[in-house]
């Protein structure tokens, strides 16, 4: 083990790549390098936990293995494919946030109205585009905010995240910082105030909040602010009970309204805590949620891409790489540096792909796996070793000493590597691993990948750090580095002090991140890549930070780390090395389980319960745990639920978030109790005798409850005090006559204990004890019911003894069972049963006797397992009987089975009884044995047909199948039939016929009789006759189709052999032998010599006539189609004018054609021509290329120095007319010649030269110039003479374009003209022309520059408007591109878009605009003299609205104020001049009849009136402008008048919000006067009107408040209610009297209505005069109470004789009167349904109760009122009565001392039924009395 320098790897599939070089070093420092031996390499577990200590501190390490290491490369890089994402480089750190602006408009909006007084924002323009406010500000935000922009002069890169791909000027980064500054630059200030908590809030609801005084207490929930608008208030809902409509997106919760968040946007609603990461409070502000801050077209992330094959990818990669290195090697500081550069922005738009997260369970591992096909190029032996090798990251997290064996299922990505497929610049951005794994990366062939890490010690800092460098990102997306989508150069960390480590991997090279260490990097090329996560003890710690970091940010987790640690603790392989770990994990877990278990028992939470064991509890994951509805976690270890949700599980930290129920009401599910849990703890260590008493002490103190206290109803409970109160009652129960009710309460009771830790031991021990005796009892008592309910039903189960003596072993009883003695007797009497079948099943008995003990068996009501023996014993007897009885009786022969007989033999010993049928049983199978025998020895011996058949015919009717019987007629069978069939078709055999076929009834015969086991004769006759058959048919096979002539003469032969070639097919055979020997001679005589073609001719056309396959046939053929072959390709070169042909002919071609005629085995004539014809070819491919020899001399000619020299153009001219001559004889050949492509070029290039030549002698035009330039662009030809006559026409063109620039578009600068200028000196060639005219441009140019500066040298006022337009009309004629045009230009555009903005926005309306300022200086002063008036009284007989005493109008007089109108001023004619009582548009704003329009006048209809901001805001922008114009003046005039008419308007609503005064007449005089005065000016200002409006809405409130308290009808509450919320919303003060006034009368009514419920409730414990007097008070209240005075009035009618009120006793009404009347006073039972009173039966024998009997004991007696008169009897059923304010009673079953009676109640809406049915006339009569006696009450008080 060591660092240095990186040993070369070797890779077996693809290589390192040599074209990174690493020579240079960067400024990040390099990370530790191991090289560790081949013994250290063995366990890499134990190898990276020994560099740990040293490695750790870098976060990072590279692993060089040893030189052995060669694993082969497992996927096949032909077919394999894969996915790939595309990462768009350019935005990996400069991206703009994801903000959705749409949700910044929104705030944006707000903001303006509630801090600006602006309505909305205007649109802003950034050179000459919209400019997107959200991403400006972003933008700002990323570098600091506005101070630290401008500080560190950072607008260009402000300006580059808004357009990227433009070119930034100074000036637009001026015009930038103005827009901020102008725009956002306040927004800024109330944004960063908002988030220190430290701004005033801004929203109207929440600033009244603070006025408690003045407001129902709101809905705690953040809802959207209320606003006024115009006169008109919107209703605020009051919210006295909390809402539940709202539903948390992340719960789906409604509960909890207090810490819920409404979205200010979509309305949507979060809980505080259930956000990512959870709120501690309420922000202020407005609030919206991450779906509308961040916009998902603007969302940043790998798009997922095509599939490629790993060829394609690579051609795709190393185009990439050339664009940016070209094809030679570079360093890796130069690939970083371009790296980061594209990160930062500074490049442009830069998008790469990347094959990564590869499930190598899909797409396959680099790693040799051991399930996976070999490939074929790779060792058996070697692909096992590297298959099981522990470095194979597939077994990695599965070895010993790793957390993860314990896992069953494989997590993809995390024990399931992933494979990554990478290219140059492809990234992994800064992240650590899913739950602070381990990570192990290898690199298996490619180009190198460049690795920076940050340690784990130093995460909180580099967080930090991102979180300052990029603020935007972070707050549109808190969980951003979960995401693994943005990078950070490691220059700005180190500039913050964060420690950043690099590492060079290279192919064969192994990376190892540790836990927490983020880290990050690029690939330098195409590379492959695999990546796994492991975990080794040290993990654990690291583990928990990360599980509390998926529970901080509601991130669901990888795994249960809690399940993990018991799941190792209990089943794991724990050594040394990680009990110490494990211990202090499980130590920690078990702590905080024992504080929250002992928080939620003082909270109140008494139900507990285990949670469902695992069925396989060695494994980890092999269930799934229910998540915590808040914070996504698994519930491992406990859970806390509630039966109002049951589906729905919370943690325990987030238990009080579940429902608002009662804690009583909630369970706690646990997995482990604590003393489990802390007894799993201390089992990881062998400790010392020391070691183990600290253990106990540590124990004790940790499970400790001692101190665990609560209160109950005020009462202090001690946990072990409650456990020792229910031992006791356990005992009791124990002790007292099994009951299983009781069992089940104390059980239940008891889980408030089981949870706790060791001292509950006892409790524990009980409740197994009591488990225990509850199932014994039960037990007990459901055997005595199944044997009582047999002896009733004989179908009912029996019980079994066994399940009896398991009850019964219990000694003593576990608790007092009285069934348990009489259990026992039922059982002994099954004993005593069991004992009998037991000897009668030992011995050979009787028949007789096992049927009576079955008897017995039948008749018990306990099941025994001897009975069932005893059953089969008879069951088994009774089938073996039938089956010899069977037998015995049989008479057909082979009826009875043999080895049945042995099978009924064998089951005689098993029988044990005594039968007569045995004896005759045996005899019959002694006779079949003896047949067996016989049998038996005829089939050991030679067989023959004869002796066979005198056997079978002795046996032939025996009844038993002897097997070697059967097997003996088989053989005789087969051999019979075989015979015959043979005699059959020996007969058949010499017919001429179908030879196939007879050959296979002979084949078959043949295998067939050498297959009998008995002898036959006629074998060697079929055998003979078989062969004849054979040849016969191979004869037809040569007759039939043609044969080779080696197969002709054996068949011959074999023929003779049999003597059969005398047969016709065989004399055919020879004749054709005779004819094809001979031809064959001949064939191999021409093929040995050259001979002409008409020779091979002959031989083919004697070989149709031969019936036979010859051999040389084919050779000959060959030769005769070669020699066709070859005259037909040489047919082209072989015609008299080969240029007609359709294409050009290949010299090449010919050539072949030539070298192939050699080779032919036949003579011709046309070879010597093609040969003349190549020779032609040869001849002129000389000349060419001496012709070209020529042009390149001449091209190369460096004699121009000095200037072209005269005889040049006749050279030129001579080489054009000799190359056309050639082309045209080389064209004429008609031949392909590569030659005459480069002539061509070549000429064209001479015809160039001869055109740029001419230019020296005559004058030329622009456009023959660029023609000439361009004809040049696309040749290959280069030389001395080229370069000279290039480089003049180059100048020629250059020349002529600046000539001509200054009327084109894009114009030249000065220095350009010069520099041309001077580059004359340094041409070959005479352009004096040209070059007078490029002086005399230049000499116009600075003397129109000279005008410039004497136009801006003069002052301000003397420069004219006119002479700047001169100036720009002779810029745009003489002047080259400078600082002078640009600026005439921009004062010329700035003045002319000015005065645009002056007509588009005032003139609108009016033609000119002299009579459009007029106009409005008119309306101003008109404004100013009404705003005078307000202290001197102007004349009555002016027009409001004009001021003009008009002798032809007519005038109108407002009846209210007194102003006189003309008609047409206010829109009325003639006829109206009628009209009484008029009240002008002015007065009737006033009290609310109707509006004040906002931005348009209210008398002059139509008409638009222009607001001052735009005026202020032209007026300012002219101020900047180099020059005086006369529109300024005027318009300077028009704003001082306007702000002096702002000024008084502002005086007037100062004051009338200061008034708090009863009279409102002085602030409606004024109010009056500003709007008028507003009304009738031409300029208004928005934040003005609103502000009037206010106030007019303010004012009218207050006459509104005086209506409705002085007007004829009393309010209601619901009224006053109602205009003290909108008085609050207007923010009228809490000392205005109107105010005051709503406060006392609504305090007054609330009062007396709550006093008139209670006494409408308290069923009759006021007496009734007190009723009466608070009747009285209610009447005179200023309130409306009507509601609760009918209320009171029925509480004052009484019923029955003892007049009292409604006191839901029960009742029963007079079938006549309807009069109702108790039970209990009238002595009546509650089961009578029909009753008359005494009043309407007097004559009833039943006498009256007296006033002792009706009232008994009562002490409360109220008056006595009479009854009233019992007019109009009906008859009526009983019933029960009602009342409006009380619900009905219900019947109930009586107690049990009663007769059974039964009394009907109903409930409260049978009685509101029935009271809508049958309407009380009663009360109505009283309620009648008691109107008339409230006068008189009130007179006497």
């Amino acid at each position: 083990m060591g660092k240095g320098r990186p040993r070369a790897v070797e890779k077996g599939v693809v290589g390192a790549s040599n074209t990174v070089t690493c020579c240079e070093s960067t400024s990040v420092p390099s990370g530790p390098v191991y090289y560790p031996t081949e013994d250290e390499f063995k366990d890499p577990l134990d190898y990276i936990y020994k560099i740990r200590p040293e490695a750790e501190p870098y976060g990072i390490c590279r692993i060089v293995p040893p030189k052995g290491w060669n694993p082969p490369f497992a996927l096949d890089l032909d077919t394999f494919t894969f996915p790939t994402k595309t990462q768009a480089i350019h935005k990996l750190q400069a991206r703009p946030a994801a903000s959705d602006s749409m949700t910044f408009d929104l705030e944006y909006s707000r903001f303006l109205q509630d801090q600006c007084g602006k309505k909305s924002r205007k649109r802003v323009v950034f050179e000459g585009e919209d400019l997107d406010l959200c991403k400006l500000f972003n933008a700002v935000k990323r570098f600091g905010g506005y101070d630290k922009v401008v500080d560190a002069k950072k607008w260009g890169d402000v300006a580059r995240f808004l357009r990227p791909a433009g070119k930034i000027t100074d000036c637009a980064k001026h015009v930038l910082c103005q827009l901020y500054r102008e725009h956002l630059y306040d927004y800024e200030e109330f944004y960063n105030k908002m988030n220190q908590g430290t701004a005033v809030n801004c929203k109207k609801g929440e600033r009244d909040e603070r006025k408690s005084d003045h407001r129902v207490q709101s809905s705690t929930s953040k809802k959207h602010p209320r606003r006024v608008s115009g006169l008109k208030v919107k209703d605020c809902k009051v919210h006295v009970e909390e809402e539940r409509d709202q539903i948390c997106e992340q719960c789906k919760s409604g509960l909890h309204g207090e810490v819920m968040l409404l979205c200010d946007r979509c309305d949507k609603g979060w809980h505080t805590y259930c956000l990512s990461p959870p709120l501690k409070q309420i922000p202020q502000g407005n609030w919206y949620c991450f779906s509308c801050l961040n916009s998902d077209r603007d969302s940043f992330g790998f798009v997922p891409g095509k599939h490629y094959t790993l060829e394609a990818f690579r051609r795709i990669a190393d185009r990439s790489r050339r664009r940016w290195f070209g094809s030679g090697p570079v360093s890796r500081v130069q690939m970083e540096k371009k790296f980061w550069e594209i990160v930062e922005g500074s490049v442009g738009e830069v998008e790469v792909m990347y094959g990564n997260d590869l499930d190598t369970s899909v797409y396959g591992s680099g790693f040799p796996r051991v399930a996976d096909q070999k490939m074929q190029s790779v060792d058996d032996k070697l692909w096992q070793e590297y298959a099981t090798i522990p470095w194979n990251l597939n077994n990695l997290p599965k070895l010993k000493g790793s957390m993860l064996r314990s896992i069953q299922h494989n997590i993809t990505g995390v024990m399931v590597p992933w494979l990554y497929i990478g290219m140059l610049f492809s990234s992994f951005c800064w992240h650590f691993e899913d739950h602070c794994f381990y990570s192990m990366n290898y690199l298996h062939w490619g180009e190198p990948k460049c690795w920076y890490s940050v340690p784990g010690n130093q995460a909180s800092a580099f967080e930090k750090v991102m979180r300052s460098s990029l603020p935007d990102l972070f707050d549109a997306q808190p969980d951003l580095l979960f995401q693994l989508v943005t990078m950070l150069n490691p220059s700005v960390l180190q500039e913050n002090g964060v420690p950043v480590y690099s590492v060079l991997q290279e192919p064969g090279n192994f990376v190892i991140t540790f836990p927490r260490s983020y880290h990050g990097g690029f690939n330098l090329g195409l590379n492959c890549a695999e990546a796994v996560n492991f975990a080794p003890a040290d993990w654990l710690p690291f583990g928990a930070f990360g599980a509390d970091l998926y529970q901080r940010y509601h991130k669901p987790a990888v795994l249960s780390h809690e399940e993990l640690l018991c799941v190792v603790a209990q089943h794991g392989d724990v050594d040394s090395r990680v009990s110490s770990y494990l211990k202090k994990e499980l130590l920690r877990i078990s702590d905080k389980e024992k504080s929250w278990r002992e928080k939620l028992w003082k909270d109140g939470i008494i139900k507990y319960s285990r949670m469902t064991p695992r069925k396989c509890p060695q494994y980890v994951g092999t269930e799934e745990d229910p998540t915590c509805i808040i914070c996504q976690q698994y519930l491992y270890l406990s859970a806390v639920v509630c039966s109002c949700r049951p589906s729905s599980f919370v943690c325990l930290e987030h238990s009080e978030h579940l429902c608002e129920c009662k804690t009583v009401k909630l369970r706690l599910l646990y997995r482990h109790s604590l003393a489990e849990l802390f007894d799993l703890a201390f089992s990881m260590e062998e400790f010392t005798s020391d070691d183990k008493a600290e253990c106990r002490s540590v124990r004790r103190q940790s499970s400790c409850q001692g101190a665990l206290t609560k209160k109950v109803k005020g009462i202090s409970v001690n946990l072990n005090q409650l456990a020792t109160e229910w031992l006791l009652q356990s005992s009791t129960i124990l002790q007292n006559p099994f009951l299983s009710n009781a069992f089940v309460t104390t059980l239940r009771k008891a889980e408030q204990f089981l949870w706790a830790g060791s001292e509950m031991d006892s409790v524990r021990d009980m409740v197994k004890t009591l488990i225990e005796a509850q199932k014994w009892a039960e037990g007990i008592r459901d055997c005595i019911t199944k044997i009582e309910f047999w002896y009733q039903d004989s179908t009912v189960k029996k019980v079994h003894l066994e399940f009896i003596d398991e009850l019964l072993r219990f000694n003593p009883p576990p608790c007092n069972e009285p069934n348990y003695h009489k259990l026992k007797e039922y059982a002994e009497e099954a004993r005593l049963l069991v004992q009998d079948i037991d000897t009668a099943l030992s011995r050979c008995s009787k028949m007789s006797e096992l049927e009576l003990l079955y008897s017995r068996a039948c008749g018990l009501p306990i099941y025994m397992k001897e009975s069932k023996k005893l059953e089969g014993r008879i069951s088994l007897i009774k089938t073996w009987l039938d089956s010899v009885r069977k037998c015995i009786s049989a008479r057909h022969p082979t009826v009875l089975e043999f080895n049945i007989l042995y099978k009924l033999k064998s089951e005689i010993l098993d029988l044990q009884v005594h039968l007569p049928e045995i004896e005759v049983f045996e005899n019959m199978l002694n006779r079949a044995e003896s047949c067996s025998i016989q049998c038996r020895e005829m089939l050991e011996g030679p067989m023959n047909l004869q002796n066979v058949s005198l056997l079978l015919k002795e046996w032939d009717n025996f009844a038993v199948a002897v097997p070697e019987l059967q097997l003996l007629r088989q053989y005789h069978s087969d051999t019979v039939l075989w015979v015959a069939h043979v005699n059959d078709l020996l007969r058949r055999a010499h017919v001429q016929g179908d030879q196939h076929n007879t050959v296979n009834e002979l084949m078959h015969i043949f295998e067939e009789g050498s297959s009998l086991k008995i002898q036959v004769d006629e074998l060697p006759l079929v055998e003979m006759e078989l062969k004849k058959a054979s040849c016969r048919e191979n004869a037809l096979k040569a007759h039939d189709s043609r044969m080779p002539l080696e197969f002709i003469q054996q068949l011959l032969e074999e023929a003779k052999m049999l003597h059969i070639e005398e047969e016709k097919l065989f004399v055919d055979l020879s004749c054709v032998l005779a004819l094809a020997i001979p031809w064959e001679e001949r064939a191999r005589e021409i093929l040995s010599h050259e001979n002409p073609i008409s020779d091979f001719e002959d031989m083919i056309r004697d070989s149709e006539n031969i019936f036979a396959i010859l051999p040389s046939l084919n050779d000959v053929k060959d030769a005769f189609s070669e020699a066709n072959l070859w005259l037909r390709n040489s047919k082209p070169y072989l015609v008299s004018s080969p240029c007609a042909s359709s294409s050009l002919l290949k010299v090449e071609d010919l050539q072949m054609l030539v070298s192939e005629s050699k080779l032919l085995k036949v003579s011709l004539g046309e070879r010597r021509m093609l040969e003349l014809v190549l020779k032609n070819c040869k001849l002129w491919e000389c000349e060419a290329s001496s012709l070209l020899d020529d042009c390149r001399c001449l091209f190369e000619l460096d004699n121009c120095v000095d200037g072209v020299s005269s005889d040049l153009m006749f050279r030129v001219e001579d080489l054009i007319a000799r190359i056309q001559s050639a082309i045209a004889s080389g064209v004429s050949l008609g031949f392909d010649f590569i030659e005459i492509s480069k002539l061509q070029a070549s000429c064209s290039t001479l015809q160039w030269c001869k055109r740029a030549l001419c230019f020296s002698d005559c004058p030329s035009s622009l456009e023959d110039v660029l023609e000439v330039a361009e004809g040049l662009s696309h040749s290959s030809v280069s030389g001395a003479l080229l370069k000279v006559l290039v480089d003049g026409v180059e100048w020629l063109r250059r020349a002529l374009e600046e000539i001509s620039r200054p009327c084109n578009s894009r114009r030249c600068h000065l220095t350009e003209v010069q520099d041309t200028l001077n580059d004359y000196k340094n041409v070959n060639m005479t352009f004096g022309a040209v070059y007078g005219q490029l002086e005399e441009a230049i000499r116009k140019h600075m003397l129109w520059q000279e005008q410039v500066h004497q136009f801006f040298g003069l002052n301000s006022r003397d420069r004219s408007w006119s002479l700047m337009l001169q100036l720009k009309e002779l810029g745009d004629t003489v002047a080259f591109s400078c600082s002078e045009l640009d600026m005439i230009l921009s004062e010329v555009e700035k003045v002319e878009n000015w005065k645009k903005r002056c007509l588009d926005k005032i003139g609108s309306s009016v033609q000119t605009d002299n009579l459009l300022f007029n106009v409005l200086k008119k309306t101003l002063e008109r404004s100013l003299f009404i705003y005078g008036d307000v202290k001197e009284r102007k004349d009555q007989n002016l027009c409001i609205c004009c001021l003009l005493h008009s002798e032809c109008q007519e005038f109108l007089t407002c009846s209210t104020c007194m102003d006189c109108y003309h008609l047409q001023c206010i829109g009325l004619t003639a006829k109206d001049t009628c009209i009484e009582n008029y009240k002008c548009p002015y007065c009737a704003i006033l009290i609310g009849e109707s509006h004040y329009p906002s931005g348009g006048g209210l008398l002059r209809f139509g008409k638009k009136r222009i607001e001052l901001k735009i005026l202020t805001a032209l007026l300012s922008e002219a101020e900047h402008f180099c020059l005086r114009i006369d529109e300024m003046e005027v318009l300077n005039e028009l704003v001082e008048k306007a702000l002096l008419c702002k000024s008084f308007l502002r005086e007037i609503l100062n004051f009338a919000s200061t008034v708090v005064d009863e009279d409102i007449s002085i602030v409606s005089e004024k109010l009056m006067k500003a709007i008028k005065a507003s009304d009738v000016a031409g300029v208004y200002d928005e934040h003005d009107n609103s502000d009037l409006e206010l106030a007019l809405a303010k004012n009218l409130w207050k006459i509104q408040v005086n209506r409705l308290l002085n007007g004829v009808c009393k309010p209601t509450i619901r009224q006053i209610q109602k205009h003290m919320n909108e008085g609050v919303d207007m923010e009228i003060s809490a000392e205005d009297h109107y105010m005051l006034k709503l406060t006392s009368v609504k305090c007054l009514g609330l009062q007396w209505a709550e006093l008139a419920k209670k006494v409408a409730n308290d069923s009759g414990a006021l007496s009734l005069d007190k009723v009466l007097e608070v009747i009285v008070e209610g009447e005179n209240l200023p309130v409306d109470v009507d509601e609760e005075l009918k209320m009171l009035r029925f509480r004052c009618m009484l019923y029955c004789i003892c007049r009292k009120p409604y006191d839901k006793k029960g009742m029963i009404a007079c079938k006549q009167c309807n009069e109702w009347y108790h039970f209990d006073c009238m002595k009546l039972p509650c089961t009578q349904q029909l009753y008359i009173c005494p009043a309407c039966n007097p004559c009833a024998e039943e006498p009256l109760p007296t006033n002792h009997e009706r009232l008994g004991s009562a002490k409360f007696v109220e008056p006595k009122t009479p009854s009233p008169r019992h007019t109009n009897p009906r008859k009526k059923q009983k019933r029960d009565v009602g009342n409006v304010t009380c619900k009905m009673f219900t019947t109930a079953t009586a107690a049990e001392d009663r007769d059974s009676s039964r009394c009907r109640k109903s409930n409260g809406i049978e009685c509101l039924r029935w009271q809508n049915r049958k309407p009380f006339r009663r009360a109505a009569k009283k309620r009648v009395e008691l109107r008339s006696l409230t006068p008189i009450l009130y007179t006497q008080r």
